[in-house]
């Protein structure tokens, strides 16, 4: 995947040079570009911001430096995918950080993980004027994200949030493959449900013992014990998630365990309800 970033700040994402991220620079997995929104700059001062139109407090981000940028980027990168092979005309799907944009959710990371190229334009001051996003949107998909409902100085923390929850997604760059299929909000039975405590050795520390369950070697209790456990979980941190659940990915037993919880299938709105209270941890 290739992955294009246009910051005044392409220091504060230094992060994507560690961990996992880091790694999958190294061998290839993501190709990660930075660039410097200000060397699309004109004047002696290097300006990207000016005074909002209409009044009111603050400064916007100017279109020229962002439609210049976006220029070079689209046009450099197509280059160079067609260069290793990977189709002539290529455009990157456009993600805008912003807190007025849908929630980054896992759902959205599995799709965004599915393109070969992504573009960020994370903002600073009180964002960019509005046409740029509106013409990026007549050339590319654009996708205005957030990651949740509180105000940043700017955007670039919330592009290492959401490479690193796509990056994480892609093949070859976890150790183990099927190490995200039971993470919080993973597609499938598991889907909009918090994921349960985990253990490792010692069996005992400061007098505190592993739930002797995850001793018992036995794979079908455990595994229904870690999904009772993502129920409580869910229950006592995001009850509002209750409502999102479908019949049909619970079994017998789930159900079992749900009523022990107090949450019942109520047919006149068919969906879950916890009672009220929530569970506590």
């Amino acid at each position: 995947m290739r992955i294009d970033v246009v910051t005044i700040f392409p220091e504060y994402l230094e992060p994507l040079n560690v961990s996992l991220v880091g790694k999958a620079r190294a061998r290839g997995r993501l190709d990660i570009h930075l660039h410097h929104l200000r060397d699309w700059t004109t004047d002696v001062h290097r300006t990207v911001d000016d005074t909002p139109y209409g009044g009111g407090p603050g400064m916007v981000m100017k279109p020229e430096p962002w439609g210049a940028a976006l220029d070079a980027v689209l046009e450099r990168g197509a280059e160079e995918l067609a260069g290793r092979g990977l189709g002539e005309g290529a455009v990157p799907t456009l993600v805008v950080p912003t807190p007025s944009g849908r929630p980054f959710t896992q759902e959205l990371a599995q799709r965004l993980a599915a393109e070969p190229w992504l573009a960020f334009a994370p903002a600073r001051y009180e964002g960019i004027d509005r046409r740029v996003i509106e013409e990026a949107a007549d050339r590319m998909p654009v996708v205005e994200a957030s990651i949740g409902d509180y105000v940043l100085a700017g955007g670039e923390v919330a592009v290492l949030v959401m490479v690193e929850a796509v990056a994480r997604l892609l093949p070859g760059v976890l150790g183990n493959a099927e190490s995200h299929r039971d993470d919080s909000f993973a597609a499938g039975a598991m889907a909009d449900l918090l994921e349960g405590p985990v253990y490792t050795k010692p069996a005992e520390w400061r007098g505190r013992a592993v739930p002797e369950v995850l001793l018992s070697g036995n794979h079908g209790l455990i595994a229904r014990w870690r999904r009772e456990q993502a129920f409580r979980r869910t229950l006592a941190m995001r009850p509002d998630l209750v409502g999102r659940w479908e019949k049909a990915a619970f079994d017998k037993h789930d159900r079992k365990a749900l009523d022990a919880l107090g949450v019942t299938w109520d047919e006149a709105c068919g969906r879950f309800r916890p009672e009220p209270g929530g569970v506590e941890e």
